[in-house]
């Protein structure tokens, strides 16, 4: 069984997911935790479950998402794995908090990227794994994380509730964010439950019925 804690951060409300089995192996998803009690709320919860974090995941490469990256990359020496297609973005993480933030004198590094994830890497933790599932369309390496056993994905920025992701930034794509949205509800199953990057949780069968980019 999965346990999954969300932490809404930053000024865009992004949803960070420590998610942890009964091993006490842990995953962070999407750390855009930016301020000191965000981060507090992060250690505070895992010292408290006596969580052992061993990969810093990023469904895509825009800075709402990766604020926290050299917070976790001091805490935990984890370093962010991100697919090879948002390579150009994260080595632009500085340039992002000025142009999308406003943070015109933002003073953390970043860390280097630890891993460039394929298509057919595997991330594992813990006696769970977690399939990664491209989605193109708001940034070319968008993705998801799938762990099959479970029923659960993450969708970052793709899927959300009633509603997608924005295709007009740099990178992005319409027709390939139609396509992705095709592919994964023929691949995932109607009850799979989808945490988006922004927002509430949902499943696929909801969004098959309410989304209008679903239909």
């Amino acid at each position: 069984m999965l346990n999954i804690e969300r932490f809404v951060c930053n000024m865009f409300q992004e949803n960070t997911f420590v998610v942890s089995d009964n091993t006490g192996e842990c995953v962070i998803i999407d750390c855009g935790a930016l301020h000191p009690t965000e981060r507090m709320a992060i250690i505070e919860y895992i010292d408290s479950n006596e969580l052992r974090p061993v990969h810093l995941l990023q469904t895509h490469g825009h800075i709402d998402h990766n604020f926290g990256n050299y917070f976790v990359y001091k805490a935990y020496g984890l370093k962010p794995e991100v697919s090879a297609k948002d390579e150009y973005l994260m080595d632009d993480m500085q340039e992002q908090t000025r142009r999308f933030a406003n943070l015109e004198e933002y003073e953390e590094d970043f860390p280097p990227v630890g891993k460039y994830l394929e298509p057919d890497d595997v991330i594992t933790f813990g006696t769970h794994r977690l399939t990664i599932i491209p989605t193109p369309g708001h940034t070319p390496g968008s993705v998801f994380f799938y762990c099959e056993e479970e029923g659960v994905a993450f969708s970052g920025d793709t899927l959300f509730h009633m509603s997608i992701g924005r295709t007009d930034f740099d990178g992005g794509s319409y027709e390939q964010m139609m396509q992705s949205l095709k592919e994964i509800a023929q691949k995932l199953p109607a009850d799979t439950i989808i945490y988006t990057g922004h927002g509430p949780k949902t499943t696929m069968a909801r969004e098959l019925q309410v989304n209008p980019y679903l239909r």
